[in-house]
């Protein structure tokens, strides 16, 4: 197998092994399945690759063709909302802004190759991109969890414990950076430890083109280590401390006591809250299948059967969800982003329309200006 922990270039490829050494152990009869013609009838066998069918692949077409849509749309969207309107410019809201850029890089750097390779078999996009696209995937990937992590911990930070001085514009830019910094070093064994090469296939006299991991020693224990403290470090241990500053959050606004003058501004941390607890469940409950099989996989739990590649096909579909549902979730859940969608769809641009949903707490920017005038400008988010 391949791909410990490199999300996207599917690790069932039948000619992809996980060390230099090419396993060329399968009959004639074994490889057919990679040149059945879609029409030919079901051929009940171990080497049948179901996802070979021209009723599968179509299928898959459509699917992901939907998720790179939809993930380029929406994310941008919310990018560019943050950018154009300055009522959105909170810390948390760069923080879904550097989700949204993380959900944009897996959605342009991995789905597309990704079924490309599950359908071709082969590796058509030569050797750089050999070693970059397995990089940019788990990049991406870690830069979510890390950032959703971020997120839930300044909110833990300022509703549990009271903090009203938020996070500067300079200090969020700085904690993204270092997401991606500390990302780009646990993915760069993905683009070090890696081999383009083509292999040979003696029975029907044919070289095809390979993308497959290359660990030191030659050995695949190296990969398995590799696969299971990234499941460690980037999904079991930020979701659970995720889970513990969401449940403390939760906890401090149900049971906090305020006057009625300040009830809409909990109802509108309550709703927040919601939200990107929501944002969290969905990315955990996508990316699980995936990972219980990987991790099947690595420890040699799953045996081979016939409809292992469209299995594994069909869990890494569903972790790609999230890269379409977050922003579907922020216009259901959020007024500001479902305001600024309309917006957008509308050639609108009515900036009194977004109210500080997201923020912990709210100014009315009154007072005097130079000329001795009292102003008034729409509240803003601090």
């Amino acid at each position: 197998s391949d791909s410990h922990g490199g999300y996207c270039t599917l690790k069932m490829s039948p000619l992809d092994t996980s060390n230099a050494t090419a396993e060329v152990e399968s009959s004639e009869s074994d490889l057919s399945f990679l040149f059945n013609d879609s029409s030919d009838s079901y051929q009940p066998g171990f080497s049948y690759d179901v996802t070979k069918h021209l009723g599968v692949q179509i299928t898959l077409i459509m699917a992901y063709s939907l998720i790179i849509l939809l993930g380029l749309l929406g994310n941008s969207l919310v990018i560019y909302m943050i950018i154009r309107y300055r009522n959105m410019r909170t810390v948390t809201n760069y923080f879904i802004a550097n989700l949204a850029l993380a959900d944009l890089l897996m959605v342009t750097l991995c789905l597309p190759f990704t079924l490309i390779y599950t359908l071709l078999d082969e590796w058509k996009f030569g050797a750089v991109l050999c070693h970059m696209v397995p990089f940019a995937q788990a990049l991406s990937v870690h830069v979510s969890i890390l950032t959703l992590t971020v997120i839930a911990l300044e909110r833990y930070r300022c509703i549990v414990f009271h903090l009203g001085r938020r996070l500067t514009w300079h200090s969020s830019l700085f904690i993204m950076a270092f997401t991606w910094t500390i990302s780009s070093v646990l993915a760069a064994p993905l683009a070090i430890f890696r081999e383009y090469r083509y292999e040979e296939i003696p029975p029907i006299n044919l070289r095809m083109p390979v993308c497959s991991e290359k660990w030191p020693h030659g050995i695949n224990r190296d990969g398995v280590i590799y696969s299971l403290s990234m499941i460690l470090l980037l999904y079991i241990l930020p979701l659970a401390i995720i889970s513990y500053a969401y449940i403390c959050i939760w906890v401090k606004l149900k049971n906090h006591v305020s006057p009625s003058s300040r009830n809409d501004s909990i109802n509108r941390r309550k709703k927040t809250t919601k939200m990107l607890a929501l944002v969290v469940v969905v990315f955990a409950t996508s990316w699980l299948p995936l990972h219980v099989l990987q991790l099947a996989t690595d420890l040699d739990l799953v045996l081979r059967f016939e409809e292992y590649k469209l299995i594994f096909t069909v869990f890494h579909i569903v972790a790609m969800c999230p890269t379409f549902t977050n922003p579907l979730l922020y216009g259901w859940m959020n007024k500001n982003y479902r305001n600024g969608f309309i917006m957008v769809f509308r050639c609108e641009d009515k900036v009194d329309t977004f109210h500080p949903d997201g923020s912990f707490r709210t100014r009315s920017v009154r007072g005097p200006t130079p000329n001795g005038r009292n102003s008034r400008h729409p509240t803003t988010a601090v």
